[in-house]
């Protein structure tokens, strides 16, 4: 990443060689995400959505069109989640009634 200033870059340089010395695999600007937060499901993902949506229309610094941006964004994710969810679903049944017929088929 490079810094015009040379200050910057000599912390950034400091950090970055702290934490490839440590074992880290992140940059210094990356931020730690601990391993219980992973998400696993679209449940997970659509939970983790909500509750985003609900920061972002509760933080009081942020004006009206930056919360529309933002919620409308995060909106997107969430409806695309969610079709997943339901041909994931959909998909499910369609397997499940092919190995019954495949069963059938042997019987």
């Amino acid at each position: 990443m490079p810094y015009k200033d040379p200050g910057k870059r000599r912390d950034y340089a400091r950090e970055y060689g702290r934490l490839r010395r440590a074992g880290g695999r992140q940059t210094p600007g990356q931020t730690l995400v601990p391993l219980p937060f992973r998400l696993r499901t679209a449940h997970d993902i659509l939970a983790l959505l909500a509750e985003q949506v609900a920061a972002v229309r509760a933080e009081a610094d942020a004006g009206t069109l930056e919360k529309a941006r933002t919620v409308g964004y995060l909106s997107g994710i969430a409806l695309k989640t969610v079709e997943v969810t339901d041909l994931e679903a959909r998909l499910k049944v369609l397997e499940d009634r092919l190995a019954q017929d495949v069963k059938l088929r042997r019987a």
